[in-house]
């Protein structure tokens, strides 16, 4: 018996002892012609290069997937992102999201929110309750989870530069709730780095930013052990116009960073790196995609053991969550969306992500109406029970196309790899301008390609109709607006404003001496300091980046 037979043999002996702890969704699963579905198929003879290149699910290099029964056992997260408005009117929203099925929250925030203003700053003016929710302080945060227990529900936040303020309401919420911060399960997104290169949303400078996410790793790991403490992005580098070939080589560039910033700040790399989380995009080129996912676990898995001799098996593997392309939607005949996001759901699927976020016909337009938004979870909830494809592991795995396209893919991203790492890591390239110089090329050709006709956009550069139907679109409430800095006022009218200024001093005195944050900002929130004088506090302190 060779090597691999043998590791072959151990794997099943183990699943087997898993599976009578932790059963898989069925003991049988057929197709509709009554053919039993083995768990995973593997060639006949294993050779050198499938045991190092491609291997077995739940183990090194995770090519085909991080857990040992994938789907069988458990299916990804259905974590459709929603905001909008005041807290009230969004936990109206998540509250009929997870009635219709939806297995966990994820929150998108307003713009004055994302970059640390109050809503009623004049930095705000327009812009309050557009693309996300308004927070200002606890008591927005306490309305936004009303009546969903933290405990039992996973949320992830779409927050970057003010994630350890918002992670702090989050906390403090939860402890009013009777939930201890080691109970809490979700993600922020917290990564700075891909702000400075594709999306804009950041406050600080880098080396501040930096700092304030390692503090987030600190404080986590000792005190919120279930919880993401970043969704390192690579969805943003792609809606921005990069290649997959880009997406995953950048994602990885500032994965590394913020890893090796941890490590020299003095933390194991055993003791975070479980709760580092991924974030990709779902494009159109199926098979493209497919094989990017599988890639990108490979790769993340070598650089963990081999540049940063992690340990833990749970420190190798890349978990990651996917939304499809909001890009590639068009206002144009907005009923093709439904088939578009039905594809790239189901390349996620066959990629292996473990959380996924269907867009709704209507993006393109406006927010998401209620009926847009549950026909996209719908998509979601077919491909998991109707289609067939969770049936067995990695389905795709073995496929000349997809093993091809998975080694080309992690090649041509390691070649960017060697040139971010030759600029000095991903924080240099970022202040040389290097990514984005290399993304806008990539945006140019395509939208030249577009415009040629060699890429095809159906209902836009061709299959065109002259007899579209007015789509319902969802409009705001503009009093939405007034009754949120009302709702400012008040708070700011009963707190306890001398102990929110001894909160906002502390927080200015741990800044300068480099102590952890966390401590003093989740001090601040429980005495409903707002957002805005938080990160104005730390404005004094670190500056702008830009400015």
């Amino acid at each position: 018996m060779d090597s691999f037979d043998q590791t072959y043999q151990e794997w099943q002996h183990k699943l087997k002892e898993q599976i009578k702890k932790r059963p898989e969704r069925k003991e049988v699963f057929k197709t509709s012609s009554h053919i039993e579905i083995e768990r995973l198929y593997v060639p006949d003879k294993f050779d050198s290069a499938y045991k190092d290149k491609i291997g077995l699910p739940g183990e090194f290099p995770y090519t085909r997937g991080i857990q040992p029964t994938m789907y069988r056992g458990k299916l990804w997260t259905m974590r459709q992102y929603a905001g909008f408005g005041s807290a009230r009117e969004t936990n109206k929203r998540f509250r009929y999201l997870l009635e219709q099925g939806q297995t966990g929250l994820s929150v998108a925030f307003d713009l004055p929110t994302q970059i640390g203003y109050d809503s009623d700053d004049p930095m705000s003016l327009g812009e309050v309750g557009k693309v996300g929710v308004a927070i200002d302080t606890l008591e927005d945060m306490e309305l936004l989870f009303d009546q969903i227990s933290l405990g039992d529900v996973s949320t992830s936040m779409t927050i970057n530069a003010p994630a350890s303020v918002l992670l702090a309401m989050y906390i403090a919420v939860a402890e009013k709730q009777g939930v201890d911060s080691s109970q809490i399960k979700g993600t922020i997104q917290n990564d700075i780095l891909k702000e400075y290169i594709a999306r804009g949303t950041y406050i600080y400078p880098p080396e501040p930013s930096m700092r304030l996410i390692t503090d987030i790793f600190e404080y986590c790991t000792d005190h919120a052990p279930s919880f993401n403490t970043i969704s390192i992005s690579g969805y943003h580098i792609r809606e921005a116009g990069s290649t997959a070939v880009q997406e995953l080589a950048f994602t990885l560039a500032n994965a590394i960073a913020y890893v090796q910033a941890a490590v020299d700040k003095g933390l194991d790399v055993d003791a975070f790196a479980p709760r580092l989380a991924f974030f990709f995009n779902g494009h159109n080129d199926f098979f493209e995609e497919i094989a990017k996912f599988r890639a990108a676990r490979r790769m993340w898995a070598s650089i963990m053991k081999d540049r940063f001799q992690a340990k833990k098996s749970k420190s190798l593997m890349l978990r990651f969550h996917t939304q499809v392309a909001g890009s590639t939607l068009t206002a144009q005949q907005p009923e093709n969306n439904v088939v578009r996001v039905s594809l790239q759901a189901m390349a996620a699927v066959l990629g292996g992500t473990q959380s996924l976020h269907t867009n709704s016909k209507d993006e393109a337009l406006s927010l998401p109406t209620e009926e847009s938004a549950r026909i996209a979870l719908r998509t979601q909830q077919i491909i998991a029970y109707e289609s067939g494809v969770t049936n067995t592991i990695d389905p795709l795995g073995g496929s000349y196309y997809i093993e091809t396209l998975t080694d080309k893919l992690e090649e041509e991203a390691q070649r960017y790899l060697y040139r971010i790492e030759e600029m000095g890591g991903a924080v240099r390239a970022v202040q040389e301008q290097y990514m984005q110089r290399e993304i806008r090329q990539a945006a140019y050709e395509a939208q030249k390609k577009l415009e040629g006709e060699e890429d095809i956009v159906v209902g836009v550069n061709r299959f065109t109709s002259t007899d579209e139907q007015a789509v319902p679109v969802m409009k705001l409430d503009e009093a939405l607006v007034s009754e949120q800095v009302g709702r400012l006022e008040a708070c700011r009218k009963s707190r306890n404003q001398e102990a929110v200024e001894a909160c906002l001093a502390d927080i200015k005195q741990a800044a300068l001496n480099g102590s952890n944050l966390m401590f003093p900002i989740i001090a601040a929130v429980k005495e409903y300091a707002s957002i805005g004088e938080i990160c104005h506090t730390l404005r004094d302190v670190f500056g702008e980046f830009g400015n």
